[in-house]
C-alpha cells in the first residue's frame, strides 16, 4: 500500500469520475494529494472520504483555464506540502451535441479546446516548473487524453482535436525534459468509454437512458463500459517509480476499442 509513499500529488477534475478515483487511489497508496475542481461540494466530499480512510488530502477551488490561478495554486502547494512529484490532469469537457463540421460554432470549438487543450498546457507548464524546484526532482505528469485523441468520431471534431492535441503536446514536453536530463516524465492515458458523469451526457442524448447504456456497452469489444478505477490503476503505475523508464508514451485503457 505504499507505491507512491512520500510523494506529493495534484489531481485536477478531482471532484468526480476519473479524477476522484485517481485521487482516492494515490492517497491510499501513500501520496499527499491536492484535489482541485470547480465543484466544491463534491471535491470536499472526496477529501473527506480520503481523510476518513487515513489519507492526507486538501481541496482547492480551481479554474484550469486561468493562468493566474495556476500560479497561485503552485505557490499554495509549495507552502502546504513543500513541492510536487505527481500531477494527474483529468479536468475536461465534451460536446453538448453532435454537429456536422459546417454547423460547429467557433464558440463551441473554443470552449472545448480551452478546457481540454489550453487547460492541459497551463497545468503541465506550471506543474513542471514546481517539480523542477522540488528536491530531489522526481516527477511524473499524467495527462488524460482519450481514445478519441487517437481515432476520430463523426460529430465531435472539436473534442477529437483537443484530445489529439493533448496527446502530441505531452510527447513534446516529455522529449524536452528528456533532452535536458530533467527527471520529470510526461505520459498520456487514453481512456475508452468509462462510466463517468461526462459519459452520462452522451447517454442522455439517446433519450432512453437504458438503451443508451446498452449501446455503449455493445461498442466495447470486451462487452461493457470501463470504470473510473480502471483508469486510476493506470495512473498509479505511471505515477510510481515502477514506470521510471516510461516517458512520452500512451497508455490505452479501452477494453479493446482501438484494437478493431
Amino acid at each position: 500500500m505504499d507505491r507512491v509513499a512520500g510523494k506529493i500529488a495534484l489531481v485536477s477534475g478531482a471532484a468526480s469520475g476519473i479524477g476522484a478515483a485517481c485521487a482516492r487511489l494515490l492517497a491510499r497508496q501513500g501520496a499527499q494529494v491536492m484535489l482541485v475542481d470547480l465543484n466544491d461540494d463534491l471535491g470536499q466530499g472526496v477529501v473527506d472520504d480520503i481523510r476518513v480512510a487515513g489519507g492526507t488530502a486538501e481541496y482547492v477551488h480551481h479554474n484550469v483555464v486561468d493562468e493566474q490561478a495556476w500560479i497561485a495554486l503552485m505557490a499554495h502547494i509549495k507552502a502546504t506540502f513543500g513541492g510536487l512529484n505527481i500531477a494527474v490532469n483529468c479536468a475536461g469537457t465534451s460536446v453538448t451535441e453532435l454537429t456536422f463540421p459546417t454547423q460547429t460554432t467557433i464558440d463551441e470549438w473554443r470552449r472545448i479546446n480551452s478546457v481540454n487543450l489550453d487547460g492541459t498546457f497551463l497545468a503541465t507548464k506550471h506543474e513542471l516548473a514546481l517539480m523542477m524546484e522540488t528536491s530531489p526532482v522526481i516527477g511524473s505528469i499524467i495527462n488524460i487524453s482519450s481514445v478519441l485523441g487517437i481515432v476520430g468520431q463523426p460529430g465531435i471534431a472539436a473534442y477529437n482535436a483537443s484530445k489529439g492535441g493533448v496527446r502530441l503536446y505531452s510527447k513534446s514536453v516529455a522529449l524536452s525534459c528528456a533532452k535536458e536530463r530533467i527527471n520529470v516524465r510526461v505520459n498520456t492515458i487514453h481512456p475508452g468509454f468509462i462510466r463517468t458523469p461526462l459519459l452520462e451526457q452522451s447517454i442522455r442524448r439517446y433519450g432512453d437512458a437504458e438503451a443508451g447504456r446498452v449501446f455503449y456497452d455493445n461498442l466495447q469489444p470486451i462487452g461493457h463500459l470501463g470504470e473510473p478505477e480502471d483508469i486510476a490503476m493506470g495512473a498509479l503505475y505511471l505515477a510510481s517509480d515502477e514506470s521510471r523508464f516510461v516517458t512520452g508514451a500512451e497508455l490505452v485503457i479501452d477494453g479493446g476499442y482501438t484494437a478493431q
